[in-house]
């Protein structure tokens, strides 16, 4: 089976590091035989915003149904994404809020404190740029990223956090640290792809 590979590029700016880190890995990742999808969210189409929080339904626009379906059939989900305030941007923890929603990745199970979950088996590699350098944002921040993702939302959807990049300082690089996170990105992607391959019949 040809492994198929989500990737979500965080950043909603129309040209950063983290669309060269997206594309890079997906270029990667198709030399290495797998199946790509890339999102970048700055150019889906969607509201951000709850409005009703969980107490309503809000439907879907065409680019989340797009996404949720990409994610329904990944093996690996990639999110490439910069480090804004210490979190994620607004417009990613939206996409997130939007399109992680009971009964396409979680089911609530009567008499049980944990839910189903419905997207269980995959796995996900964070690749996070960020303008601290990465020992501030590891142990004195104590990677806050990680510690919201990897239980309390992709965990909670059945998702295993496996693989997790951190580069910076960004605002400071030079020409020469950028590539060699790209290639870093691309090593990361041929490593992904064959891990899958040889998981999967």
């Amino acid at each position: 089976m040809t492994p198929k590979l989500l990737i979500i590029n965080g950043n909603p700016k129309p040209d950063s590091l983290c669309h060269a880190l997206a594309r890079e890995y997906a270029r990667s990742a198709e030399e290495g035989g797998a199946e790509v999808t890339l999102h970048h969210v700055g150019e889906l189409a969607f509201e951000p915003d709850l409005h009703h929080g969980y107490d309503e339904a809000q439907p879907l626009e065409p680019d989340l149904q797009v996404l949720q379906q990409s994610l329904k059939q990944a093996h690996h989900l990639v999110i490439v994404a910069p480090l804004w305030w210490g979190h994620l941007p607004a417009r990613l923890k939206g996409l997130l809020d939007r399109t992680l929603l009971s009964g396409f990745a979680f089911r609530y199970q009567k008499g049980k404190a944990l839910p189903e979950r419905l997207l269980a088996g995959k796995t996900a590699r964070l690749l996070l740029t960020m303008d601290s350098p990465v020992w501030y944002y590891r142990w004195w921040l104590g990677s806050p990223v990680e510690r919201t993702l990897a239980k309390p939302v992709l965990g909670l959807c059945g998702i295993q956090l496996t693989h997790r990049q951190h580069l910076g300082p960004v605002h400071t690089s030079d020409e020469k640290a950028r590539q060699r996170w790209l290639t870093q990105a691309g090593a990361a992607a041929r490593q992904d792809a064959q891990q899958l391959a040889r998981r999967r019949p």
